[in-house]
C-alpha cells in the first residue's frame, strides 16, 4: 500500500507496510464483484434463469462497486505512485476493451472499473491538495449531478464516460465518472482524515485470511477472474447438458 522509510543508526531501510483493514475491505469488495460477475455471465452469456438487474444481486453489485472505489480513493490518498498506477490501469483497461469487443462486440467493455480507476487515480495527484471537507463537498456535487444527467438521452454516445448515452448503449462493465467519481472523492477525504500517519487505525489485527490475502492481489485476481468464470460455466453447462 505504501512504502514507509525507516532509519536505523544512520542506515536507511525500505519496508513495505500494509494497512490491514484496507486489504480486508478490498478483499470483500473483490469477492462481491466476482459473485456479481458470475451471475451476470450466467444470465447474459448462458441464459440461466437468474437476475442481476434487480433484487439482492443488483444491490450486492452496487455495494461491491462502491466499496471498491471508496477504498481506491483511500489508497490514492496515502501513496506516492499514483501516476504510475494510473497509467498501468489505463493500459490494462484498453487491452480489456479490445479483448472483450473481440469476444462479443455487443457486450464489450467500454468504460469499466479499470478505466474509471485509471482516470480517477490520475486526478488524485491534484485532488489530494484539497481539504477533506472540500473533497466531500465536491463528491456530493458529483453524485447530485447524476440525478439530473441520468435522465438525459442523446442520439450519440460521445459522453458515455460521464454516463450520458443513448438508449442502445451497452458496456458489460460500466462505471462512468458521474456519479462514481463522487464515491472516489469520499474515499480520498477519508484517507486524508483517518490515515494522515499512513498507518493502520485498527489496534488489533487478526491473522491473515482469504480476504486480506485477496485484497493484496486485487489486480491479478481481477484480471483472471472473468476468463476463469467463463471456463467454469462452460464446463458446467456442457456437463449439465450431458446429464
Amino acid at each position: 500500500m505504501k512504502d514507509i522509510i525507516f532509519f536505523d543508526r544512520g542506515i536507511m531501510k525500505r519496508k513495505v507496510e500494509r494497512i490491514w483493514e484496507i486489504d480486508l475491505l478490498r478483499g470483500i469488495a473483490l469477492i462481491l464483484m466476482i459473485y456479481f460477475h458470475v451471475i451476470y455471465d450466467m444470465k447474459e452469456i448462458y441464459d440461466y434463469s437468474v437476475t442481476y438487474a434487480s433484487g439482492p444481486n443488483y444491490y450486492l453489485g452496487k455495494v461491491a462497486g462502491s466499496l471498491f472505489i471508496f477504498v481506491a480513493g483511500i489508497s490514492s490518498s496515502i501513496t506516492r505512485s499514483n501516476i504510475k498506477r494510473a497509467v498501468k490501469l489505463l493500459a490494462l483497461a484498453l487491452v480489456i476493451t479490445a479483448i472483450t469487443h473481440l469476444y462479443d462486440a455487443n457486450l464489450g467493455i467500454k468504460f469499466g472499473i479499470l478505466h474509471f480507476l485509471g482516470i480517477s487515480i490520475l486526478t488524485s495527484t491534484f485532488m489530494t491538495r484539497l481539504k477533506e471537507y472540500e473533497l466531500v463537498f465536491l463528491g456530493s456535487v458529483v453524485i447530485a449531478i447524476a440525478t439530473y444527467t441520468s435522465g438525459i438521452k442523446l442520439n450519440h454516445d460521445l459522453l458515455f464516460f460521464v454516463g450520458i448515452t443513448t438508449n442502445n448503449f451497452i458496456s458489460s462493465d460500466f462505471y462512468p465518472l458521474i456519479p462514481w467519481y463522487g464515491v472516489f472523492l469520499y474515499g480520498l477525504a477519508a484517507g486524508k482524515y483517518f490515515y494522515k500517519s499512513r498507518k493502520s487505525i485498527v489496534i488489533y489485527h487478526p491473522k491473515d485470511n482469504i480476504l486480506t490475502k485477496a485484497g493484496r492481489r486485487t489486480l491479478v485476481i481481477y484480471l483472471i477472474h472473468q476468463p476463469a468464470i467463463l471456463v467454469i460455466l462452460e464446463l458446467y453447462t456442457k456437463i449439465r447438458a450431458i446429464l
